[in-house]
Order: structure tokens, then sequence, then C-alpha cells
């Protein structure tokens, strides 16, 4: 076994268990404002940074996808077909002249905007996997509305003059898929950098480690148009696995707007209900991390294709709106199956994939 196979394996070993610790977000209680994005900043501070080759690594657990392929949000489809598909490891590095060709390391927050200094430039929470020529298309320009685009790449993802108040300049603008997955990314980088950001050069989008306010107007509404899905609370699972801290935005995604527009009078309880089944496929065993608002622990199944419950999930409870359960499906024949968790009403059902 190699070392690198060593450390996937033990990554995949501890993931399963990653969680809220209880109290994690106690200082933050009853606070808004920048006195709510300081008690965050403090939480969230001084995580354990990994080393710029290690990244390649954490994308088998921060960014795998079935069949242990990459999941890329400048070439991924919601709910479609992907243009292409990236192997992890196999396809990694390189250069290219087109769309397809490999993938590598992308600062979605750019290494020149933060002066390319540590722990910054290994912070997975805004590193990502992506396709190689559709990131150095995007280069260093700001993320916004784009209206004329100048290129579009294979999944629509587009580049040209922006078209969003308050910055005109030229702009890259990502799927509408993955657009608050980019913004959680952003409002965690200025809260987990807040006030260390002497020295950083900036952009048209960011003063230092603060978003310029024609930025923060424009990602509330990605945040809010793009809810957070199963896919982020399993990376931010994954992140905090490896690098001991979380993205308070994913936890909590009211917290963008209590910090940024505390007049909105959004509920301090998580809005978001999710189901993440880990790993999927899978062939012994699942864990599954549901986040759904409830005043009691929500009850859960797993169905086979005809409807019929092959199993019943004992969820327990996690922290905050979160809870976890495990299903042992070794002694399942291979095929499709959903699991079903259901509380006050509110329900979710999340396919998962058995196999041999």
């Amino acid at each position: 076994m190699t070392i690198k196979t060593a450390a996937v394996l033990a990554i995949l070993a501890c993931t399963a268990s990653a969680q809220i610790p209880d109290g994690y977000y106690d200082p933050a209680e009853g606070l808004t404002g920048e006195a709510l994005q300081w008690a965050l900043h403090g939480i969230i501070d001084n995580h354990d940074p990994v080393s710029y080759d290690y990244l390649w690594t954490a994308f088998y657990t921060t960014d795998d996808r079935y069949g242990n392929k990459v999941w890329d949000m400048y070439s991924d489809i919601p709910g479609g077909t992907p243009p292409y598909l990236y192997t992890l490891g196999d396809d990694q590095g390189g250069s290219a002249s087109g769309e397809g060709e490999g993938y590598n390391r992308e600062h979605s927050w750019p290494k020149s905007w933060f002066g390319d200094s540590s722990p910054m430039n290994t912070d997975l929470f805004h590193i990502i996997p992506t396709d190689i020529y559709v990131n150095n298309r995007r280069g260093n320009w700001p993320y916004a509305e784009v209206g004329s685009a100048t290129w579009t790449s294979l999944n629509g993802s587009r580049l040209g003059n922006s078209c969003t108040p308050g910055y005109s300049g030229t702009a890259f603008e990502p799927v509408d898929g993955y657009k608050g997955d980019l913004a959680r990314n952003y409002f965690y980088m200025a809260t987990r950098y807040k006030g260390e950001d002497s020295g950083w050069p900036g952009s048209p989008m960011t003063d230092g480690a603060d978003l310029e306010e024609w930025a923060v107007e424009m990602l509330i509404q990605w945040h809010l148009d793009d809810p957070v899905s199963a896919k982020e609370i399993e990376r931010n699972d994954a992140v905090y696995t490896i690098q001991d801290n979380r993205n308070p935005f994913i936890d909590h995604p009211e917290y963008v707007q209590m910090i940024y527009d505390p007049q909105s009078g959004v509920e301090t309880s998580p809005i978001h209900t999710a189901l993440a089944c880990y790993p999927n496929p899978a062939s012994s065993s699942v864990n599954l991390t549901l986040c759904m608002p409830s005043s009691e622990i929500p009850s859960g199944r797993i169905l086979d294709v005809t409807g019929r419950t092959v199993a019943v999930l004992d969820f327990a409870h996690a922290g905050d709106s979160q809870y976890h359960a495990c299903w042992i499906c070794s002694d399942k024949s291979p095929g499709v199956f959903f699991a079903v968790a259901e509380s006050e009403g509110n329900r979710i059902c999340s396919p998962v994939l058995v196999l041999r």
C-alpha cells in the first residue's frame, strides 16, 4: 500500500463520524452584525493547514462523487449529464488546450487577492477541483452576473462584462446550481480571515478579506437562490475532518443575513433540509447526515424500488439541527434504494446505490 493510498483510506475511515461538535457555535449565540462575524471568526480561526500537495489527496473525500469521479462545479450540470467526468488521481494536474483534458486546484478566492500566503493558499473551504482550461479562463476575475458573454464553457459558465450593479469589468459567472456554494465559500473566507488580511492586495470584489458592498448584495442573492445542498453538507464534514474547522454558513445559512442584513428579520434556525449519504455507491454500510429543523428526532427508513421498507433508520441528534444514522447494507442485493427521513410534516428522500 502506498503512502497516498493509506492517507486516502484513513480519511475515508474517519469522515463518516464528522459532525458539528456539541456547543461549537455557542459563542455566537444571540449575536448579530459584526459582533456575530467576530464570534464566528474566533470559532473557526487557527485551523490545521495542510500542504499544497496534500490537496490532491483531500479531494478524494471533499469533492468525490459516484464512481471515484471528481465533483467539478465548473463542468458539472446539476440535474443533467456533464460534458466530461474526471477520475480522481488519474486526471489531475498538467496543462490543457481545451476542456476535458484534466483537473487542477482552483483557488475560488484567487491567490493574487491575498498575496499567495499561508494558510489561505491551502484552505480547503475555497479550494476546489476544476477543469484546467476553464480555471485558466476564469483566471483572477471576480464572480458576477455576465451580460454579453465573450466565452461560454460546456456546462454554461460564462466569461464577459459584468452586468451586476456596482461592477462593470470582466467577470466569471458560474452556473446557477453552484452559485450558492461559491457564495458561502466567500462568506467563509471573509469571516475566517477577518482582521488577518494585512497586506492583502485585494481585488475589484474585495478589500482585504472584506467583501465590497456590491459583492455582498449579489452573493446574498446567490446564497438565497441556491440553498445548501447535501453535497455541501458532506463537503463541510469532510473538510472539518481534515483541517478541524467548519464553514458556519453551511451549518447555519441564516448567519449570512444575520451578519450582513441583520434588519431582515431572518429566523435564527437553519432554513435548509438536506440528507447526505456517504459513501454512495456503498457495499457494506452507509452513513447518513440529515439536516432538518425539528423539535423531535426524525424517523427514517430505507425503501427498495418497489417502495417496500427494508430497514428502519435510528437517527441520533448530532448538534443543532443535524442528525446521524448508519445503515448496514452488506446483506442487501445490489441495486437502488431510497433513504427517507420525516419529521413534523417535513420529508426528504435521497437515493443510495448498493454495489458488490
